[in-house]
């Protein structure tokens, strides 16, 4: 879309369809990512065995929330920046609230545990492919978002892309929640946010020039 085209749709009132098209292009597009990136988790990782009794344990569900969380609010931001001019308001401080509340689990987690375990509580057992695999699940949802935002003239496209990243990002560490067996706080604070950076990171540098309209 080009800036006389923009302009020509507002002042003949046609945005109204041409954006209600966009929207849902956008919401389709992360739909069909969220699938992908379940399909690939279950195909390329895959689901633990021990889901069934993980699932019960109070860990399981804060490394869970910890990772729906930061995909809700930057889904939020995702809308935001997707439009023209429109602000992101509270939501970049709010996005630092579940980041905040598992730093805090993870300092009381580290300071009650004996000297000798500290580091296996930051390094577990796979903290080496932790953050790849996320960022690899996340690459579906990443796509499909940066799809889906171009159509809706987003003007700040740097953050937009580093939003969407962080979107994706969050997803994919929602995704990979049912495959991980590490649930120490250190190891979700360090690794999972790791993992969920790679993607806005990619995203900060690739926007300007996907996003582009």
């Amino acid at each position: 879309m080009k800036t006389d085209d923009l302009i020509s749709m507002l002042a003949t009132g046609a945005n109204h369809e041409s954006a209600g098209s966009a929207w849902r292009r956008l919401m389709l597009g992360i739909g069909l990512g969220m699938i992908g990136s379940t399909f690939l988790m279950v195909k390329a990782i895959p689901v633990n065995p021990a889901l069934g009794a993980v699932i019960q344990l109070l860990e399981f569900w804060e490394k869970l929330g910890f990772a729906a969380s930061i995909a809700a609010i930057s889904l939020l931001l995702v809308i935001r920046l997707s439009q023209p001019g429109v602000r992101v308001g509270k939501a970049l401080p709010v996005l630092m609230s579940p980041i905040l509340a598992i730093w805090i689990l993870a300092g009381i987690a580290f300071a009650g545990a004996e000297p000798g375990h500290r580091a296996a509580l930051f390094f577990g057992n796979t903290w080496k492919v932790c953050p790849i695999l996320i960022a690899m699940l996340a690459t579906p949802v990443f796509a499909t978002t940066l799809w889906g935002m171009r159509e809706l003239a987003p003007t700040r496209l740097r953050l937009a892309g580093a939003a969407a990243g962080m979107f994706s990002g969050a997803v994919g560490a929602v995704v990979y929640c049912f495959h991980c067996p590490e649930l120490d706080a250190p190891f979700i604070a360090l690794w999972y946010l790791l993992g969920m950076l790679i993607p806005a990171v990619t995203g900060a540098l690739v926007g300007p020039r996907l996003l582009r309209w």
